[in-house]
């Protein structure tokens, strides 16, 4: 458009020198052509209207004055400058609200029917009259249909980047969940149930300290060694680390037949090892593990358990069995997100996000069977 209004301005110039040499009002027609092109340069210095703005910017209303007051006398001197109105359409129509553009549309609009009925020299044409008129409403139309779509392309865009923040902000509450969650289960399984035991030995020293002092000494060594492997475990937490049997026994086996030690339990494994069995798999079997025998220690009364490891040819089989009280069996609740895990929960989400299934067995009097089978591939 601004290209437009320059070949214009030129074409206009050019028209009126070619047929008015020499004329005493041609020196004022280039002065006013001048003035009106280094005007209508300043205005894209002066900035854009705001997109949506009720009332335009002082400055802005001054210099579409000017232009638009330099415009209509050339239009007097010469009428051939009326055509330049229409990039003036599109000015008026960017830098004034709606309704006051379209006075400045239609005042345009006269002066250009005013210029081209001067033009006919006294002759009557109806094109003169009524073409003005037809493109200044096309182009009021072009430009309000443009503008139209660029509020919608703006609020588009707008709700764009809410949703997308929406989106963002919704997945970091569930990653945050999900976090809460792994921690929960982990801190239950390990120094939770760490703690328990400590509780639970360093009150049985404290009876047995004046009937059997040795007795009550092994307890506290025992608490001790507790006690240190929770610690072991609070580090491997804040660095995100391995379960600490696992990285210091190095082996899946070894980490259960070290926890079987310490829970009084007995351990067999069956079939050949896995090679390069995932480490997120390890961990899982040996957190369930932990947790079942906890469960054992503290709810089940049982005189024995005992740790079955068994490697299939396309699974791994954790069992841990008891012969304690057991218990009335009632349905798996469902999943929910926002539940945390402690005990059987905690185990049933962990066989479940390695896309396993937890088989538990068990009637009152008669022990417990707890299995879990994760795929040797685990399933996303």
């Amino acid at each position: 458009m601004h290209v437009a209004f320059f070949l214009l301005l030129g074409a206009s110039l050019t028209r009126f020198l070619l047929r008015h040499p020499g004329e005493a009002r041609t020196p004022w027609i280039i002065a006013l052509s001048i003035t009106l092109a280094l005007l209508y340069v300043l205005g894209p210095a002066l900035g854009p209207a705001a997109p949506g703005a009720t009332r335009p910017a002082p400055r802005r209303l001054a210099w579409l004055g000017g232009v638009v007051a330099v415009w209509m006398v050339l239009v007097v001197l010469a009428p051939s400058f009326a055509w330049c109105a229409v990039p003036l359409f599109y000015t008026g129509l960017r830098t004034l609200p709606s309704r006051a553009a379209l006075v400045l549309v239609g005042v345009l609009t006269a002066f250009v029917v005013a210029a081209q009925l001067q033009l006919a020299h006294g002759g009557f044409d109806p094109n003169l009259v009524l073409a003005p008129p037809a493109v200044a409403a096309v182009a009021t139309a072009v430009f309000l249909h443009m503008q139209r779509q660029a509020a919608r392309q703006r609020a588009l865009i707008d709700d764009l980047i809410r949703t997308r923040r929406e989106l963002a902000a919704t997945e970091r509450r569930e990653g945050t969940l999900a976090e809460r969650q792994r921690l929960s289960m982990e801190i239950h399984d390990t120094l939770a149930q760490g703690l328990s035991s400590q509780q639970m030995l360093l009150q049985a020293a404290d009876r047995q300290w004046d009937a059997d002092p040795e007795t009550a000494r092994r307890h506290v060594r025992t608490a001790e060694s507790i006690a240190e492997r929770n610690l072991a475990e609070a580090r491997r937490f804040v660095h995100d680390l391995a379960p600490a049997d696992l990285a210091e026994g190095g082996s899946l086996e070894e980490a259960l037949r070290m926890l079987a030690a310490r829970e009084s339990a007995a351990f067999r494994v069956d079939g050949a090892p896995v090679a390069g069995l995932p480490d997120r798999v390890q961990s899982a079997l040996l957190r369930i593990a932990q947790g079942a025998l906890a469960n054992v220690r503290e709810h089940a009364n049982a005189r024995t358990a005992a740790l079955t490891l068994t490697y299939l040819d396309d699974q791994v089989v954790l069992d841990i069995a008891d012969d304690g009280t057991g218990f009335a069996q009632a349905p798996a609740p469902a999943a929910s997100p926002g539940v945390r895990g402690h005990g059987l929960p905690a185990i049933r989400a962990r066989v479940r996000q390695l896309g396993g299934t937890l088989t538990i067995e068990s009637a009152p009097g008669e022990g417990t069977v707890l299995s879990a089978a994760i795929p040797v591939e685990p399933q996303s």
